[in-house]
């Protein structure tokens, strides 16, 4: 004969507390004593209950879910920042729902309708470069949302990130320090990407203060890919060989361009400095180890996190912007000029 599924009824029975306060432990934890709720969540486990999803959204006006949607999943600097997230968000009892865009602004859309149309109570997306309807939906539904991978002091809606310009020039300020003066870029497609527009719009303000210009065939947009930052790395040295500094526009792309160096036999940093962004785990082991920008991703998942619950909390939008510093980190890609 099969078993009987258990209800809130036994687990408040077994708990020793009445329903309303079982309800209040799986839906707003922090109104509970947590001895209460170690005791709750031992019945729960126990009698192997699984909360209702439409019950307790009746009952709570929320679903206990947020949405985030990124460009890809085959970033490894996405995946910790959602990583991130999602820890933050199950303190919370909040599930995080994940949706991918691949870059596509419409398609980013459709999603943000899907995710929407499923009752979450708050949306994370990635830079402020969206479809014009994407915030006028999500403002219908009167829930927190925020931007990650972005800040400008002037945004018009609540950001999580850091200053690309800034960045870029970092980047550039570095290199032109050690005299160089020839630069290629490396960069990932910038339509959809207002990220990557922007890193090369400061590395661009930078070499122009120099008295500097970087020429549109010096700079090569390609798929984030490995093979593809090692395809780039030979057209711009085919056409342009006198280039002494590559700027990539992620430490993948960074990779393809070192091993493009050595089908050439050109020694990285002594003969070509090469500097990546993202600052990846494996990088600060590769021999030469990578000068790179340090993306705070886990710390963007981490704000986030906290940022919607307290939204959700409070029940109100207030915006906010908070701005993460990205630091260049200095390895060994990068050398003075060549003599």
């Amino acid at each position: 004969m099969q078993k009987r599924t258990p209800t809130l009824e036994d687990v408040a029975n077994k708990a020793e507390v009445s329903t309303a306060t079982v309800s209040r432990c799986l839906n707003q934890p922090d109104k509970v004593k947590p001895n209460v709720c170690a005791k709750i969540k031992k019945a729960i486990h126990a009698l192997g209950y699984v909360p209702h999803g439409a019950a307790r959204a009746l009952a709570s006006r929320r679903t206990q879910t947020i949405g985030a949607i990124v460009p890809t999943i085959d970033n490894a600097i996405f995946s910790e920042a959602i990583q991130h997230l999602q820890s933050g968000l199950s303190k919370a009892n909040y599930t995080l729902l994940l949706a991918n865009s691949g870059y596509s602004i419409d398609e980013e859309l459709r999603e943000v309708n899907s995710l929407l149309s499923r009752g979450i109570d708050g949306i994370v997306l990635v830079g402020e470069l969206h479809h014009p309807e994407v915030f006028e939906a999500i403002e219908r539904h009167r829930i927190p949302y925020v931007n990650l991978w972005s800040y400008s002091p002037d945004s018009k809606y609540s950001c999580i990130g850091f200053d690309h310009i800034k960045a870029g020039k970092k980047i550039a300020q570095h290199l032109l320090d050690l005299g160089h003066t020839e630069f290629g870029v490396i960069s990932g497609f910038q339509e959809n990407n207002d990220r990557a527009m922007l890193r090369l719009n400061g590395l661009q303000q930078a070499l122009e203060t120099a008295g500097l210009s970087l020429p549109k065939d010096r700079i090569i947009e390609c798929r984030y890919s490995v093979e593809q930052g090692n395809a780039a790395l030979h057209k711009l040295l085919d056409k342009h060989p006198e280039i002494t500094a590559i700027s990539c526009g992620n430490d993948i792309l960074a990779l393809g361009a070192l091993s493009g160096a050595r089908e050439r036999r050109i020694s990285v940093p002594e003969q070509l400095s090469i500097v990546g962004f993202d600052n990846l785990e494996m990088i600060a082991y590769l021999s030469p180890a990578l000068t790179t920008i340090n993306s705070p991703s886990k710390r963007m998942g981490d704000h986030a996190a906290d940022y919607l619950i307290r939204q959700i909390q409070n029940e109100n939008t207030v915006i906010e912007r908070k701005e993460l510093e990205a630091d260049l980190i200095i390895r060994e890609t990068t050398a003075r000029v060549p003599r």
